[in-house]
């Protein structure tokens, strides 16, 4: 059972980061990012 639980842990962490991996490869996700970070200043 734990065992199980942390490769479920594990599947679930993989898939966020590769989910923000492919967000970080579009050109427009990342200019609407730089002016919502510019915009604070």
């Amino acid at each position: 059972m734990k065992h199980g639980y942390k490769a479920l842990l594990y599947a679930g962490a993989l898939t966020l980061l590769l989910a923000v991996f492919s967000l970080y490869t579009r050109p427009d996700f990342l200019l609407k990012l730089a002016d919502q970070i510019w915009a604070c200043f």
